[in-house]
């Protein structure tokens, strides 16, 4: 599995980073899907109007994920069962790049000074490894 690759020293990293803005999560959320439609406007329709609950179903994912880092085998479970509902969405793999992004690029500015290569090596990875799960059980 492509989460068996990411280091513990990533995980730290992007547990400590995610420490730092949860308590600013729903905003992290609306300003990540604001730059995600800017950017790529034909994924807007693969959402309902009201985003309410879409942010909130996002921290909350993410918010699982990160924990659930220091659990692999879990963790995998719960990524294929996502990437399958993603799938049924209308997400395609081409979808988790641009998401991906748009995700590094809020993190970043929402860390500001806090953002480090460290971070965004870390962030990059664990993003990656989250993808890939989900890509390929989607494909399966």
């Amino acid at each position: 599995t492509p989460l068996a690759a990411i280091t513990p020293e990533q995980i730290a990293r992007v547990q400590a980073d995610f420490a730092q803005i949860a308590g600013h999560a729903d905003l992290l959320a609306k300003k990540f899907y604001e730059k995600l439609f800017e950017r790529e406007p034909r994924l807007r329709p693969l959402f309902s109007e009201d985003m309410t609950e879409q942010r909130a179903k996002l921290v909350q994912t993410l918010g699982v994920a990160i924990d659930a880092l220091d659990h692999i085998e879990d963790l995998v479970v719960a990524l294929e069962a996502l990437g399958r509902r993603h799938e049924g969405y209308g997400a395609q793999p081409a979808h988790y790049a641009v998401v991906g992004e748009v995700l590094l690029e809020t993190l970043e500015r929402a860390l500001g000074n806090r953002w480090t290569e460290s971070s965004a090596a870390a962030w990059s990875a664990v993003y990656g490894a989250l993808a890939q799960t989900m890509i390929a059980a989607a494909e399966n």
